[in-house]
């Protein structure tokens, strides 16, 4: 097989290693040697192609006769959109690593890849070396998916066990993650949750048969967590965690990601550091957790080859579940959850109870509590509360009525608390 290799980078190079360290298994496993014959990159590096031609004109890669197979490694949408579209139009199978493509325009190339024939391998999309598409697509494809639930962005995972483990501050964390390579100068796609909302995007897509749609993924970032939030979430039985949701309902499907109190002792509260986990519930094997590494070269490009396998050995391409259109994706204001609340107030008499009747009017029960008996700061001090579940649009209403009460001092903090990922 012969693979013409658009992009460069850390995953590009992971692949190109891979190939030549497994090449005596890869041959055994498919019969046949996976040589890289053609490399187009905007970026020429010091990287051994073992004689492949390099051109940095990427979409003549695209009509190349002498390749069977494209790899996309470039990432971000514009030139690398145009190369997959070439080359599917071409009647050339596509494997790629970019979520953001798939996350925005996957319903397009899937049909394209369909009514021309070929595949279009997405393993490397999600979740680096987990295989959680040939789960989803494969393994459990006969199943009836109800929930997935992840942590999926491994610089967001990073921080927030920085700031548990050793109680830095989200900056301090931010600042080792980046002089460790974990984020990028601009750490925005990560901290922000747009990386993970891109890769929830595909996951529902593919467990629920609703169309690939970013922008219907609400996705809030992890800036505004802070230590106080961490140790009061350990005090209640809980960590702090950036998950990735996407959920069937009787109403329809939930897709959002932001952060989430998990509670202790759960499959997820126990992935930390830079590793990545996606757990699958459906109605037959109940709960399922994929963990491992969810980003780094080697691991991506792993998943990038089982994919180069998977069309050697002429394996079906995937075939989506056709789009129910009676699922719809329901806004954030209809989604249901529990809440911790931190609500700084002024040490008076009365305050909790004035805090609690609020919460009482708007239908929503107390679960947990802290009060602290002493002002930590010019009479202020810090009442935290989790809640049990209530839609957003109420949650919403009772926050604006507990930041207008007189005794509120500062911007009352909520942060989504998740009982279901167990």
């Amino acid at each position: 097989m012969r693979i013409g290799l658009a992009g460069l980078g850390t995953v590009a190079q992971g692949l190109l290693t891979l190939l030549k360290e497994n090449r005596e298994q890869i041959i055994a496993v498919c019969g046949q040697p996976i040589d890289v014959v053609a490399v187009a990159s905007r970026t020429r590096r010091e990287v051994d192609l073992a004689g492949a031609d390099f051109s940095h004109d990427v979409l003549a890669l695209a009509k190349r006769n002498d390749v069977d197979v494209l790899v996309e490694l470039m990432g971000g949408e514009g030139i690398a959109l145009e190369f997959v579209d070439a080359a599917l139009n071409g009647g050339k199978p596509v494997i790629t690593a970019n979520k953001a493509i798939l996350a925005s325009h996957g319903d397009r190339l899937f049909e394209l890849a369909a009514t021309r024939g070929v595949m279009l391998g997405i393993e490397a999309s999600v979740a680096g070396g987990i295989p959680i598409i040939a789960a989803l697509t494969r393994s459990l494809a006969g199943n009836s998916v109800e929930r997935v639930t992840g942590i999926i962005n491994g610089t967001c995972n990073y921080i927030l066990s920085a700031m548990s483990d050793r109680g830095e501050r989200f900056e301090d964390a931010l600042a080792k993650a980046q002089q460790l390579g974990y984020a990028e100068a601009d750490p925005h796609f990560d901290v922000g949750s747009i990386d993970a909302a891109h890769k929830l995007a595909i996951l529902a897509a593919l467990a629920f048969g609703i169309p690939f749609d970013r922008a219907a993924v609400y996705a809030e970032g992890i800036t505004d967590v802070t230590p106080d939030d961490i140790t009061y979430a350990k005090e209640l039985g809980y960590c702090i965690k950036q998950l990735g949701i996407a959920r069937r309902t009787a109403a329809g499907v939930e897709m959002r990601v932001h952060p989430t109190l998990v509670p202790l002792g759960t499959m997820l509260s126990s992935v930390n550091g830079v590793m990545n986990a996606v757990q699958v519930n459906d109605n037959a094997t109940g709960s399922l957790l994929f963990h491992g590494p969810g980003a780094g070269g080697r691991a991506t490009a792993s998943s990038v080859l089982a994919d180069l396998l998977s069309l050697v050995r002429g394996d079906r391409p995937i075939r989506r579940l056709a789009a129910a259109t009676t699922q719809r994706v329901l806004p954030i204001e209809a989604v249901e959850s529990a809440a911790y609340l931190r609500i700084p107030v002024i040490d008076q008499p009365g305050v909790f109870a004035r805090i609690a009747t609020i919460l009482s009017e708007h239908g929503i029960s107390i679960e947990g509590a802290i009060q602290r008996e002493r002002a930590i700061a010019d009479r202020k001090v810090p009442i935290v509360v989790v809640t049990q579940p209530v839609r957003e649009a109420v949650m919403i209403k009772a926050v604006a009525a507990l930041q207008a009460l007189p005794a509120v001092v500062d911007r009352v903090r909520r942060i989504r608390v998740e009982h279901a990922a167990a």
